[in-house]
């Protein structure tokens, strides 16, 4: 049996020979070292940079090449997501104009200022000018049909590549770029306040969404990739930003129509989801989601007692802590193993991963220990 196919019966909780493996992303860091040279994969700030700076077929061509040499090396990972091999700029794009301030600072020519942070490896907006700052909104910008235009197939360059060299045996994950369950409405009035002000726009905005959304399933969901990626952050470590309640009245219909729809379309559901969730567990399996992907290390999202719950209607994807990675030794991650596979692998449904992803600053010892471990119980030796 193929990873692709252990994978597939894994999320669909049927007999697998083995726990099939999947690391979400995996930073730049961690892929240099495996491949021995500088990357753009999952550097966010270079790239950004690149692409500012025109360099754009630049990025593309290390995000195709260095992606899959990468899997090939390590050899082990059964599931691959789009988030290592990206959606890019077309190839016709024109990049903003943009000047350095400082050595982590940029500012675009209508004055949005842009700021790098090293330690959260990524490049944000920090300011606005006046002029672009969002208005609150009102139901009418939500109720005109949306005619969304097919994206320059360049768009996809890395992601069908990902697919042509890796994805006859490896179980390939795309995503849609963002996902319709939560809305976040803009200016003073929207984020989470507006599910209080604004219910009516709220509502209108989903389904307007949502229309967006299904159209976009025509180009965004590539021939030969296996299951959606639906990625949004739903909650703190103390439990969802809203009442489940809330969730029902304004956030399930709208997120049970797209993964129904991507479902009939022949893709498995799989949902990356931080902060603890547990409140909102029975409406995501409502909803049809088949996998889920982030397990935070928090009594409420322990593995063994969401697998003892909820493990009859979803797969769980993690189980390997982001605190061991980063800070703990070869030992306690091999350890860490041993307790995610003891506690996870009974019965079909687990995919073994890290509790987000190898993130930046993860020793590559810790990495390889990770690795070695896995396929020692993988093949029983």
């Amino acid at each position: 049996m193929t990873p692709k196919e252990c994978v597939r019966r894994t999320i669909a909780r049927e007999p697998a020979p083995y726990v099939p493996l999947g690391l979400y992303v995996v930073d730049y860091d961690t892929v240099e070292a495996v491949i021995g040279r500088k990357t753009y994969v999952r550097n966010k700030i270079a790239c950004q940079i690149a692409f500012w700076e025109g360099r754009r077929d630049e990025v593309v061509e290390s995000w195709k090449h260095d992606t899959v040499e990468f899997f090939e090396k390590i050899d082990c990972c059964d599931i691959i997501s789009f988030k290592e091999a990206a959606i890019a700029p077309p190839k016709d794009y024109e990049p903003p104009k943009v000047k350095r301030l400082d050595e982590v600072t940029w500012q675009e020519a209508d004055g949005t200022v842009w700021r790098a942070s090293e330690l959260t490896n990524d490049i944000a907006v920090v300011e606005r000018p006046e002029s672009a700052r969002e208005r609150d909104p009102n139901i009418e910008d939500y109720l005109e049909p949306v005619e969304e235009l097919p994206p320059d197939p360049s768009v996809f360059e890395a992601c069908d590549y990902l697919i042509e060299r890796l994805g006859k045996d490896r179980y390939i994950a795309g995503t849609v770029g963002n996902f319709t369950a939560m809305i976040d409405l803009p200016g003073e009035s929207g984020g989470l306040i507006g599910y209080y002000l604004l219910p009516e726009v709220v509502h209108a905005a989903a389904r307007q969404s949502v229309v967006r959304q299904n159209q976009r399933d025509a180009w965004y969901i590539r021939p030969g990739q296996d299951a959606m990626f639906f990625e949004q952050d739903m909650a703190a470590s103390k439990g969802p930003m809203i009442a489940p309640s809330m969730f029902r009245e304004f956030c399930f219909a709208p997120m049970r129509e797209r993964v129904q729809r991507v479902r009939s379309l022949g893709q498995q559901v799989i949902l990356h989801n931080c902060g603890n969730n547990r409140t909102l567990m029975d409406q995501f399996i409502e909803a049809g989601v088949q996998c889920y992907q982030s397990l935070q290390t928090i009594p409420d999202m322990e593995l063994g007692a969401l697998k003892r719950d909820f493990g009859q209607h979803m797969t769980f994807w993690g189980g390997i802590a982001l605190e061991v990675l980063l800070t703990g030794t070869p030992d306690d991650c091999r350890k860490c193993v041993r307790h995610a596979m003891e506690t996870g692998a009974p019965v079909s449904g687990f995919i073994l991963g890290p509790s987000h992803s190898i993130a930046k600053g993860t020793p590559y010892d810790n990495f390889m220990a990770v690795l070695d471990e896995y396929m020692r119980l993988r093949d029983g030796t």
